[in-house]
């Protein structure tokens, strides 16, 4: 007789949560205790990579440790392994959040952002049929799955929030000069397919299989790490300005530096006041420009004379324009604007600034209450700071260029550094170096050197000299190739002056925008279609000739 035997659907599990009729070691899942603890391992080691530690190399072994946990599992263990590796990477990654608004917070926002890496987990676990008839793809999946998790994260919800991108991590790593051929997504998708190729490896390995091709994917994941040392970076070809940096430090830290706010702007006052004297004495350049941070002056100077008056004296006194970030009240009732003004050395008595830049991301939360009648209970609830949240500051809708004696300067203010079109729009409208403003009183250093990490990956992004003024640390200038110059120590005052040059031209990057993302996400929306089809699709009847069996 003829025996006709079906091949279990792709996807089917067994007992052991393995698909069925896989052999052990080439598709299985790993116990379950080790996948946890690979789990584990994998965040940590995400963690290693990013400021204050900056052991970059750890990126693509935590992409690898997740993508090998994760392998062959069911797609609820597969989200819950994510969701570990992303609860262990983010807490301590945003633990400089719950300094000063407390616990809940810093809670919910870790949990929030490790979803996102469960959703990975979820996504790695899906393809991981597909990724067993056609081994190759595991490496490209891995590597596509990480974009788009992140570019889902930078955007939803509200806006979403970038922190911890792969690509923030590479700032002293030869991937970074990735950054300006296509920009922060292309970075990612180099780390994590290089992870993905150390996966790869790492599986042949326990499948015992072929050490010398293991041995040969790895040497494929350092050359995808090493590629951007063969690559040509961009630099300015404009002329040279000078530029000072004006820290002026805050009487301590905490939310309530507002609180502190005279005494704050008295200080980068004063601070540009002793520049001046040493410009007087020949004991420093003289600038062409001056940079003040975020929040210098939270006395709105619009509104306010004796504010007005103090910031006239210092920009008479060092006889360049300012750039003052300042929180400005409006334009109605229970609204404020985070600026950066241009102050003119010559402002005549009683005018005003003619040229202003408005913060176009406000921060969720933060500087503003997303569907205020729903969330502002619950943010009462959960902090004891919701005084802060009574007014909403409004977004800005322009790109933030402004002219500053020879320079087109753009501005950009604090975490929107972070998100991919602010920097870039404001390059497109012409910005020959970049400032990025930042108030980090109510964080930590870690949360500086992180934002630094950003400034540097930009710089290379879109070939511009820029710099970072904080109104505590770290400030600091970074040319063209990523390179940091002059940075400040973190809690005291600073005042930094350097030269640096104007760019005119684009990147391959800047002209991308978003496209090099857009590919890759839509590859990985077909990549996950792709698995759904051979999840669902069953082999062909095989039939065996051989002796009949008798009932």
């Amino acid at each position: 007789m003829t025996v006709q035997t079906l091949a279990p659907a792709d996807g089917a599990t067994g007992p052991d949560g393995a698909p069925s009729g896989v052999p052990t070691g080439a598709g299985a899942p790993l116990r379950l205790p080790v996948a946890l603890a690979l789990a584990v391992a994998a965040g940590l080691a995400l963690l290693a990579a990013f400021p204050l530690y900056g052991l970059w190399w750890t990126a693509p072994i935590g992409v690898a440790l997740l993508a090998v946990a994760v392998r062959g599992r069911r797609l609820r263990a597969g989200f819950g392994l994510g969701l570990l590796t992303g609860t262990v990477f983010f807490g301590p990654l945003l633990a400089w959040t719950n300094l000063h608004v407390g616990y809940a917070p810093w809670i919910l926002l870790t949990l929030f952002q490790a979803t996102y890496l469960g959703l990975l987990g979820l996504a790695l676990a899906w393809i991981s049929p597909l990724a067993r008839r056609k081994p190759w793809l595991w490496p490209a999946g891995i590597a596509l799955l990480w974009v788009a998790q992140e570019a889902l994260r930078d955007r939803a919800p509200f806006g979403g929030f970038p922190w911890g991108r792969l690509a923030f991590s590479q700032a002293d790593a030869p991937t970074l000069a990735l950054a300006g051929y296509g920009g922060a997504p292309l970075v990612t998708f180099a780390v994590a397919a290089a992870g993905g190729l150390l996966a790869y490896a790492l599986g042949e390995l326990i499948a015992a299989r072929a050490w010398t091709r293991a041995a040969a994917v790895t040497a494929g994941a350092l050359a995808v790490t090493l590629l951007g040392l063969v690559l040509p970076a961009t630099a300015p070809d404009g002329p040279a300005v000078t530029v000072a940096v004006v820290q002026g430090n805050v009487p301590r830290l905490g939310l309530d530096f507002n609180a502190q706010r005279q005494a704050v702007l008295n200080n980068h006052v004063a601070a540009t006041m002793a520049l001046a004297a040493q410009v007087r004495a020949g004991q420093a350049k003289q600038p062409d420009l001056v940079v003040w941070p975020e929040n210098a002056s939270d006395i709105d100077p619009l509104r306010n004379p004796s504010a007005a008056d103090a910031i006239n004296t210092a920009a008479r006194a060092i006889n360049a324009p300012i750039l003052v970030g300042a929180v400005l009240s409006g334009p109605e009732q229970g609204q404020s604007r985070n600026a950066g003004l241009v102050w003119p050395a010559d402002l005549a008595p009683g005018a005003q600034p003619a040229q202003m830049y408005l913060k176009q991301h406000p921060v969720p939360f933060a500087e503003y209450l997303p569907l205020r009648p729903i969330v502002e209970p619950i943010a009462q609830a959960v902090t004891n700071q919701a005084k802060l949240l009574r007014t909403d500051f409004v977004a800005g809708t322009a790109p933030g260029v402004l002219t500053m004696g020879p320079a087109l300067v753009g501005d950009v203010i604090c975490f929107e550094v972070a998100y991919d079109d602010v920097v870039r729009d404001t390059v497109l409208a012409g910005a020959q170096l970049l400032a990025v403003q930042t108030n980090n009183a109510t964080f930590d250093e870690s949360e500086a050197m992180q934002q630094m990490a950003m400034v540097r990956l930009r710089a290379v992004e879109h070939g511009r000299d820029s710099l970072m003024a904080s109104t505590v640390g770290v400030s600091g200038f970074v040319t063209a190739d990523g390179n940091v110059h002059d940075a400040s120590g973190f809690n005291t005052a600073a005042v930094l002056v350097r030269d640096l040059r104007l760019g005119s031209g684009t990147t391959p990057a800047t002209n991308a925008g978003p496209w090099p993302e857009y590919l890759l996400t839509l590859a990985a929306l077909a990549l996950l279609i792709a698995a759904g089809v051979a999840r669902r699709r069953r082999t062909a009847p095989v039939e065996d000739t051989g002796q009949a069996v008798s009932a």
